[in-house]
């Protein structure tokens, strides 16, 4: 499956995001949750997805869980990325979120 760039850039942005989420959880159990997370989003992909860049990326948890709700939109309005695929995820995040609070 071959991305166009922009396409591999949101995708890129989303798995980013994600994976600092997993970084900046609070629980080992949160962490795997935002990991599985990431798994399901590739998995949506045929693991042909481009390469984490977590580089500068701000320790915000909710500033990243905003970006990358943002970005699953985008992959669902502007690359059609199946819209149940998108709900899913944004259950499993939520869910990895619930685990996270203090």
């Amino acid at each position: 499956m071959l991305l166009d760039p922009n396409h591999a850039t949101t995708l890129a942005e989303a798995r980013s995001y994600i994976a600092a989420l997993a970084d900046a959880a609070h629980t080992v159990g949160a962490s795997c949750a935002y990991e599985r997370a990431l798994i399901q989003l590739d998995w949506i992909h045929y693991d042909d997805v481009p390469a984490l860049d977590s580089a500068g990326l701000t320790k915000d948890r909710e500033v990243l869980s905003m970006l990358v709700t943002s970005s699953l939109e985008e992959l669902r309005d502007s690359f059609g990325l199946d819209p149940l695929e998108v709900e899913l995820l944004h259950a499993s995040l939520a869910d990895a979120r619930a685990l996270d609070e203090p």
